[in-house]
């Protein structure tokens, strides 16, 4: 253990503040729980200065958990503060990002995500003691939920827009008129995006949590694309059909835990020149590159949520949610695909293409 005497004080002052400034985030994500819950970031969107008593007064809340609430976020940059008249603002790019469902940039959903996260902190601290996984499904149900409202921005501004597009002979196939199986779908919404976007083809939606299989069904009779898309409980090696153009796989691969034969299974599903579009974490090969807010963020929902899903299953390969282009590229290779390559990427994803 280190003494008084071989510490650099400067050193120590930084790394204090450096927690201090880790701490006070993990706190006041929170607060921007509370604050997603309440609508109080919606209300703020696009209404430029309002007083706590205004904000309450918009959101049917208590004024004096407002205040407060305000004075948090505008310590954390989240809002701007006038001390001249008192008065806090949401500045539109802000807004984007917290308050706006239909930006490709929204990111309220992870809030439910750390929310479910901290509700399984002690069912992972157990885990680390006995090497046992904690499946999907035995999260709290706002999981599920906030992934959905994750990643569906993500989707929406990418999936038809450019990740198809990227594929090799994909997209012309898709207006025609094709077969795509989306496998650990969840709730539908990348399924029901393809569907939307072309019309002429055949979507299948497999996930072997049932409550997710209920809300996608749900959501494709709201959709109105019930008469070409179905979605069904499996998992990714016992669901049915053959014969697929497309197969994919949507920031799941990763969580389970044999996926050399999930994606061997996908490959006797597909059609002879079928593709399968692996879109996955966006990480570098090397471990010392991931070392960035991305791969933080990447890695600590990959401690409590992808590497327990994958140990808690047959194999247990335990992936991760940072394994890489390279490490993805041997699995397909096991798994018995001659082609594999990058495809595109964002700055959150790596969409990879594969077949036989």
């Amino acid at each position: 253990m280190a003494t008084q005497l071989d510490v650099d004080q400067a050193k120590l002052e930084e790394f204090m503040g450096q927690v201090v400034t880790d701490m006070a985030a993990a706190e006041s994500s929170a607060l921007m729980y509370v604050g997603e819950k309440l609508g109080l970031y919606r209300a703020m969107a696009g209404a430029g200065s309002l007083t706590p008593q205004q904000l309450a007064e918009r959101t049917g809340t208590y004024e004096r958990y407002v205040r407060e609430w305000l004075n948090n976020q505008a310590a954390g940059g989240y809002v701007t503060y006038d001390p001249e008249d008192g008065t806090y603002e949401l500045p539109n790019e802000r807004a984007l990002v917290l308050a706006d469902d239909s930006s490709p940039v929204f990111i309220g959903g992870l809030f439910d995500v750390v929310a479910a996260m901290w509700a399984s902190a002690d069912r992972i601290v157990d885990a680390f003691r006995t090497g046992e996984g904690v499946g999907w499904h035995e999260h709290d149900h706002r999981l599920f939920h906030g992934v959905e409202r994750l990643f569906g921005p993500i989707y929406r501004g990418n999936l038809t827009a450019q990740w198809i597009p990227a594929l090799d002979g994909v997209e012309a196939r898709l207006h025609a008129g094709a077969s795509v199986a989306d496998i650990g779908c969840g709730h539908g919404v990348s399924t029901i995006l393809m569907a939307q976007a072309y019309p002429n083809s055949t979507f299948y939606g497999f996930d072997y949590h049932e409550e997710s299989i209920a809300a996608a069904k749900k959501a494709a009779a709201e959709a109105g694309v019930e008469d070409r898309v179905t979605f069904e409980t499996a998992t990714a090696k016992n669901f049915p059909g053959s014969g697929y153009d497309l197969i994919c796989f949507f920031d799941c691969l990763h969580d389970m835990g044999d996926p050399v034969g999930a994606a061997a299974y996908a490959r006797e599903a597909l059609s002879e020149d079928g593709t399968v579009m692996l879109v996955e974490p966006i990480a570098s090969d090397n471990i010392e590159d991931n070392f960035n807010p991305v791969g933080r963020l990447y890695y600590a929902g990959s401690t409590f949520l992808c590497t327990p899903s994958s140990l808690a299953q047959e194999v247990g390969l335990g992936l991760g949610a940072q394994a890489g282009e390279a490490r993805l590229g041997q699995v397909m290779a096991e798994a018995g695909y001659s082609h594999f390559r990058r495809a595109t990427e964002t700055p959150f994803n790596l969409v990879l293409e594969a077949r036989l």
